[in-house]
Parts: structure tokens; sequence; C-alpha cells
């Protein structure tokens, strides 16, 4: 082998590989999901637990975020706001202060009680170890209650800190705030789901689901928020991201 040979090998080798040949490697939100999706289609023959009038009140609501938040969420390119917020046990985490250790992925997300929220974060907690080898750390920020987040940490395990928005002041921050109404509380409490049994009393503001990539620079290097809550930021996108 001459030297002009040995020279590529050793360039080729030391090149950054592309997600798409650690595809496997990478656990999948959608595929996930999609699971989950046509598990619930193959029980479409039982009965809708909404009526005509209330899936009506809940696709008038959804028009009424749309119209609120033609655009979710800040973009990519744009400074991420700094907070500071209180995790399940009590501890304040910082931004600025994680960013010193390196990248961050900041997730925003409703709930424990909202199946697609799980979802993604169980999808993020499996590829932990590929968000580490860029040096990233994983930060779920929701407006639910301390409390409910440390149940929700017992039973999942996460590797991650979850912070609690008590004001709603990151939400709004961030570009993902909204508010339900009066009719749509009422009818999530007929359902089983009060809104305020996690959040508190007189709080039902949520996000719109939103995931952001920060460098170290603070400034937001990718950015992923959909009105559709079933829709979420893909591991291989934020791989992507830090490798760039």
């Amino acid at each position: 082998m001459n030297k002009a040979m040995l020279t590529t090998l050793v360039l080729l080798l030391c090149l950054p590989l592309s997600p798409a040949l650690h595809a496997e490697n990478v656990a999948s939100y959608k595929d996930l999901r999609d699971q989950m999706l046509n598990k619930g289609a193959d029980n479409k023959q039982k009965k809708s637990k909404f009526s005509p009038d209330e899936l009506k009140l809940m696709k008038d609501s959804l028009a009424q975020v749309k119209q609120g938040h033609p655009s979710p969420g800040l973009k990519v390119g744009q400074k991420a706001p700094d907070f500071s917020l209180t995790n399940a046990f009590g501890k304040t985490v910082s931004l600025s202060a994680q960013l010193k250790n390196g990248p961050v992925i900041l997730v925003f997300y409703r709930g424990a009680w909202c199946p697609f929220c799980n979802l993604h974060l169980h999808v993020l907690q499996k590829n932990i170890d590929n968000f580490k080898k860029h040096g990233a750390t994983l930060i779920a920020i929701t407006p639910q209650q301390p409390d409910q987040s440390a149940k929700q940490l017992k039973k999942k395990g996460y590797p991650f800190e979850v912070l609690s928005d008590l004001d709603d002041s990151v939400m709004q921050h961030y570009g993902l705030y909204y508010k339900l109404s009066d009719e749509l509380v009422s009818l999530y409490k007929r359902k089983g789901l009060d809104v305020e049994q996690y959040n508190g009393k007189g709080r039902v503001a949520l996000p719109i689901p939103g995931t952001f990539v920060i460098g170290q620079d603070g400034i937001i290097k990718a950015a992923h928020a959909d009105h559709d809550y079933k829709e979420r930021m893909e591991p291989t996108q934020i791989i992507q991201a830090l490798q760039q």
C-alpha cells in the first residue's frame, strides 16, 4: 500500500459515521407509535367513547390552538431562553448550568397521562447512550406537579431530569403554551382525565409537544413542534443535529 492510499484510508476511518449506518441501533418513535395506532385500529369495532358533539368540540378546540399558534415553537438559529426549574425531587436545574457540560436535548411533554408523551420519552430513554456519545444531556419539561413526575420516574426509571414548569413561563418563552377551554376540561373530566389532578387546581395549560436540540453556545440547532400530539422528533434527527 502506497503512502497516498494509506493516508486516504486513515482519513476515512476518522470520518463520523452516518446515523443511517446505525439505524438498527436507534430506537424509532414512529415505529412504536404506528404499532400502537394499528393496535387501536384493530379494535375499531368497539363503540367510540366520544359522541359526535364531543368529537366536534375536540376538533374545534384544536382549530383554535392552530389559529392562535400557526407556527409553534422557537426556530433553528434562535437563542434558547435560559430557565431554572425544580425537578421531581425539589432540586433546581438551570439550562445554563447544563450547557456547561455539553449540548442539551430539551423535550416538552403534556404529562404522565398522555400515552404518546410516554411513548416518546420511552424511545428517548432507549437512545440515551447514543445521545451521550455526543456529550448531550436530555431534559424533559412538563406542567405537571413534581409529585406526579416523581411517580412517573419511579415507575419508568427515566435516567434524565424531569422538570415542572409550574408558572407556565418556560412553555410561553419557547412558544408552546396554550390553555384548554373550560368545555374541553369538563369533557376530559367526564371521560376520566382530570388535568388539574396532574397540574394543580386551576392550572389547565399544556405545551404543544416540542423538542429542541441546543448547542453549548445556547443556539437552537434543531427544533420540532407540531399541533398533532402524535408527531414527535425522531432520535435519528436529534443525533444528526448533535453530529453537526
